[in-house]
């Protein structure tokens, strides 16, 4: 693996430190009055979920961590763990359905989701960035009310509550983006 110096690192980067693997979440370069410049990097354990501030000095090396992302189809979910099956081999493999956290229920049947693996050890998933849901439950269309920049909440198909325009009725399909979990557009 790559060893990179610490004012070399950046945000998304996958770091091997202190024995567990990490991702960059926020990377800031500090010049303090006194002493030598150092990066101050917000971590996130790909493992547990652990958060943890870190300062690297510019002559501190780094193992990077480069993971192996595979483009994988979603089958079904048995028991808490989700079935996908590799494009290229058709090998099917079991996840944990925790590994998805709160975007659990934006996956869809027959989705091609993009698994990250370290060696054999999948540590992320990540859904496509835009999914298309249907509204099931809002509340009718006000006349006069879409003049200012206005929402309404609205329940969609798969349980998640989201704000959308007034215009958007109910039973009609919407665009959601699945990492801010907010109406992008209709389908």
């Amino acid at each position: 693996m790559p060893k990179i110096n610490g004012n070399e690192i950046r945000p998304g980067n996958v770091l091997e430190h202190d024995g567990g693997l990490w991702a960059a979440v926020k990377v800031g370069h500090v010049k303090p009055g006194k002493g030598g410049a150092f990066a101050q990097v917000e971590m996130k354990n790909l493992r547990d979920g652990r958060k943890l501030n870190e300062r690297f000095r510019s002559d501190d090396k780094v193992e990077r961590v480069r993971l192996e992302q595979k483009d994988q189809q979603f089958l079904y979910e048995s028991d808490g763990r989700l079935v996908v099956m590799d494009m290229d081999t058709f090998e099917q493999v079991e996840l944990d359905s925790e590994i998805l956290g709160d975007r659990r229920p934006f996956l869809q049947d027959g989705m091609t989701v993009t698994v990250e693996y370290y060696g054999e050890e999948a540590l992320n998933v990540a859904l496509p960035q835009k999914v298309i849901c249907k509204v099931v439950e809002t509340e009718p269309v006000v006349k006069g009310q879409t003049a200012a920049n206005s929402f309404k909440p609205a329940l969609l198909d798969n349980g998640v509550r989201v704000l959308v325009p007034p215009f958007v009725g109910q039973d009609e399909d919407i665009v959601v983006n699945t990492e801010t979990f907010e109406y992008s557009e209709r389908a």
